[in-house]
């Protein structure tokens, strides 16, 4: 005989889903469970059946349109998880939490552009004044001295000798 004849070929057997094996039951083919709680995630099908019970996780399935089942699954694990973290409101906690962060942020967005706007204005108005301002003016000597006057203290008067000036005006 070869060796071929003695090796047996073991029939694929069928791993049970994460639910089955939880529950210690039978995995067959037609287990509605199965397609959404593979056998590696134990932990998803762990939370959704503390929360829920299995018999009332299959029924939830069993009421959605097939087409809908992996969302309504994604659903009731999510809201598994956060009433795990969140015995009291769950899910609507934290949807509660996150609009009023949405509200807080909208007013934030509002102020900041309600100052981006005045600081706009005051843009405009010192580039009007800049403007409609004759440069020469600012340029005469006063009182036909030859020092120029700022205008408002004859001591602070420009002296380039005793104020230099760093940069250039630009008109």
């Amino acid at each position: 005989m070869g060796l071929e004849s003695l090796i047996v070929t073991r029939p694929t057997t069928h791993q049970p889903c994460a639910a089955c094996r939880m529950l210690r039951r039978r995995c067959d083919s037609n287990c509605i469970l199965a397609p959404y709680f593979p056998c590696d995630e134990m932990d998803k099908f762990a939370k959704v059946h503390k929360v829920f019970g299995a018999s009332n996780v299959i029924k939830m399935i069993q009421m959605v349109e097939e087409t809908n089942r992996e969302d309504a699954v994604k659903a009731l694990v999510y809201e598994a998880t956060a009433r795990m973290r969140d015995p009291v409101y769950g899910s609507t906690g934290a949807i509660c939490q996150l609009q009023k962060m949405v509200q807080e942020l909208k007013m934030q967005l509002e102020s900041t552009k309600a100052r981006v706007l005045e600081l706009q204005q005051q843009k405009d108005q010192l580039w009007s004044v800049l403007m409609n301002v004759n440069h020469l003016d600012l340029l005469s000597p006063i009182n036909g001295g030859d020092n120029f006057c700022l205008g408002y203290d004859d001591s602070i008067a420009y002296d380039p000798d005793k104020f230099p000036v760093v940069g250039d005006w630009i008109f």
